[in-house]
């Protein structure tokens, strides 16, 4: 059976009691296969008895698969075989994969490269023995459904989110093995991208929400004093060592002050639990943040403002004064920033919209948006255009110039 397939023609074609194949009258060598069982996959064909499957409707699209067929045929003109015809060498697997090619890779060209090795491993586990090669879109397809019904070290379950960063890390190494000619083609090229519900919205703190937030901040740091004073009483009338006393007005820890200082300076939370003391310049009141250290490999500076200064001043004092090392000798606040918001009731906000909340900030303080976007860091004014709509004075004025 021969006909233009299209996207109606596949979604309709229906099983039979046996397989049946209908050919793409506008791609040479396209079938589409329907078996009995509902399942339909793509194949190639460029001589008699002479064919390959390429995938399935479900993770290979019309367009991907014409794409695919269009170039086998190309190669057949070129070569008088396609390449996914020829014998295929034996791949090595994901584990060998990683620890012989794309850990060495990312340890030198990637920050925070070993992270990405860390997360196929961890979320692959049943692919670390598999040949490169066999990891097709039907195993990606099983994958996903059993990270989805997965439950986080929280009890959580797993969002999409997640998943689907765990399938594009996975994804991107295997382009590398691609390049480096471990495999002919990238088996999940052709897997589609899962949905994912994005925020539309940028989310930064109301002026209640703000206040809430600080509240709390201040609660916590003043019963965290005054529990310390309390302990260190107890230690005395029983002769015990005491702990370093904290001023009423300083810190518990090391929370509030890198809340605070990401509301003041944008900074993302890898930038801020990175940072070093010899990155910090109080007489100058500047923040450096190194290329290393910066998401875009760039190095920028940012000002300290009256807040941000008093704050890393009171911090060091908390510290001892010694001003060496990192700032913040913490690698998360996960725990802490997830409690201080439920305790401020504050709702659907995360760690990182602080930047947002920056960034707004100074929008509506009439800040234009190249600024916000050497602040912020970003690579090109396109990430800060998001932040334009929270200036309508501005906007408003330069329409209203036309009536002058």
């Amino acid at each position: 059976m021969k006909t233009q397939l299209t996207k109606r023609v596949v979604a309709q074609a229906q099983p039979r009691s046996k397989p049946y194949e209908i050919r793409d009258i506008l791609t040479r060598g396209l079938i589409l296969r329907v078996q009995p069982s509902g399942h339909k996959a793509w194949i190639v064909t460029w001589a008699h008895g002479k064919r390959r499957t390429l995938g399935s409707v479900e993770h290979l699209s019309l367009e991907d698969a014409r794409a695919h067929a269009t170039q086998a045929m190309t190669e057949v003109v070129q070569q008088g075989l396609p390449a996914l015809a020829k014998a295929r060498q034996k791949a090595c697997t994901l584990q060998e994969f990683l620890d012989q090619h794309y850990a060495p890779w990312v340890a030198t060209e990637l920050r925070r490269g070993h992270r990405y090795v860390q997360r196929i491993a961890h979320n692959f586990p049943d692919f670390l023995v598999r040949s490169i090669s066999d990891i097709d879109p039907d195993a990606i397809n099983r994958w996903w459904n059993a990270r989805l019904a997965m439950k986080s070290a929280t009890g959580r379950t797993v969002q999409r989110v997640t998943a689907h960063r765990d399938f594009a890390c996975l994804r991107s190494a295997l382009s590398k093995a691609v390049e480096w000619k471990l495999i002919d083609v990238n088996p999940l090229l052709g897997v589609r991208q899962r949905s994912v519900q994005s925020r539309k919205v940028v989310r930064f703190l109301s002026a209640d929400e703000e206040a809430r937030l600080r509240a709390m901040m201040a609660a916590r740091d003043l019963a965290g004093v005054q529990g310390r004073a309390n302990a260190n009483a107890a230690r005395r009338r029983y002769g015990q060592p005491v702990l370093p006393d904290l001023q009423l007005d300083g810190y518990v820890d090391h929370l509030t002050p890198v809340v605070l200082l990401a509301m003041n300076t944008g900074m993302r939370r890898g930038e801020l639990l990175s940072m070093t003391w010899g990155d910090v310049d109080l007489e100058a009141k500047m923040l450096t943040i190194r290329a290393e250290n910066a998401k875009s490999g760039r190095q920028r500076h940012i000002p300290l403002n009256v807040e941000a200064l008093d704050v890393l001043q009171r911090w060091a004092i908390r510290t001892g004064g010694q001003r060496i090392g990192r700032v913040f000798n913490v690698n998360d606040v996960k725990t802490g920033w997830t409690k201080l918001l439920a305790d401020a009731r504050i709702e659907q906000f995360r760690f990182h919209d602080l930047r947002h909340h920056f960034a707004s900030r100074l929008v509506r303080a009439g800040v234009d948006l190249n600024t916000v976007r050497e602040l912020l860091g970003h690579a090109d004014i396109t990430m800060t255009l998001r932040y334009a709509h929270l200036a309508p004075d501005t906007l408003a004025a330069a329409v209203a110039k036309l009536a002058a």
